[in-house]
């Protein structure tokens, strides 16, 4: 009976975790479930009382309305541009930087992974007028780099420090041996490390696309023409002076919601193991 005793105990604890797990699940599903819904609502069903979880007269009218007449397509194109630059950006500095912090010796390493740590998580709200300012006076406002240069400050800290745990975890033979066969430490890093390196950058990668793709304060301030306006921006403004279009507001949101669910969708793996491999090495 005492043998029985432990695996009934972990069989009890796995249930409980796989029931927790589903009601996260649950509760984060839900409300995407409700939008994509509401999308396919008229006017009159979305503000029906009791609401229906499922469209009865489901219509694409909301979805032709944000692409026809709010320009869903072009903030959608401006916000693939912004983010998907910042992201290489990003990227590119944060493995070199993380290599560097991960293997050469460096004097300072603690403060300088204190320091990145700070900056990681300050909040871009205190920034927002002087670097309005700056802007300004570069005449970088209403342009792509505008928006490009902000966010790879903000969002490099956090990558540096994602990459720097995951290229601590990977054994230091693998560099011993390119350096017997004469690699220099950028060809080293480049040919040995950056393959091995893949985990990691897909997980600062996806961070650092949603973090950029779902921002709404530097963009609303420094863009204030609609040529370069992103579409979370875009979306917010959907609103006109005597109405809510709520179900135009649902289609674009789901619109928008399609390049985040599927970088999760194609990435899961890749992020599960980068963000485990720096926790344990961090």
């Amino acid at each position: 009976m005492s043998r029985h005793v432990p695996r009934t105990g972990v069989r009890r604890y796995v249930n409980v975790v796989n029931l927790g797990g589903l009601l996260i699940a649950v509760c984060a599903t839900l409300p995407l479930v409700w939008m994509a819904s509401a999308s396919l609502k008229g006017p009159r069903e979305i503000s029906a009382t009791p609401p229906s979880p499922l469209p009865r007269h489901p219509t694409l009218s909301n979805y032709e309305t944000a692409f026809a007449r709010n320009g869903i397509g072009h903030y959608f194109l401006n916000s693939v541009v912004v983010a998907g630059v910042s992201t290489v950006l990003i990227l590119s500095l944060a493995f070199f930087a993380g290599y560097a912090l991960a293997r050469l010796p460096l004097r300072g390493r603690g403060a300088v992974m204190t320091a990145l740590l700070m900056l990681s998580v300050f909040p871009p709200i205190a920034l927002l007028v002087p670097l309005f300012l700056m802007e300004r006076q570069a005449g970088l406002l209403n342009s792509y780099p505008g928006l490009v240069i902000p966010y790879v400050a903000l969002n490099l800290p956090f990558a540096v420090w994602i990459m720097r745990n995951y290229l601590s975890g990977i054994p230091g033979e693998l560099e011993e041996a390119a350096v017997v066969d004469g690699a220099g430490p950028l060809r080293t890093a480049l040919t040995v490390i950056l393959p091995l390196a893949r985990p990691g950058l897909f997980t600062a990668g996806v961070f650092s696309f949603t973090a950029t793709w779902s921002e709404f304060l530097l963009a609303l301030t420094f863009n204030g023409s609609d040529d370069r306006r992103t579409v979370s921006v875009g979306i917010a403004l959907f609103t006109s002076q005597y109405q809510v279009p709520y179900g135009v507001i649902f289609a674009g949101a789901m619109v928008a919601t399609v390049p985040i669910a599927l970088l999760v969708l194609i990435f899961r793996r890749s992020v599960v193991s980068g963000m485990t491999t720096g926790a344990v090495k961090g």
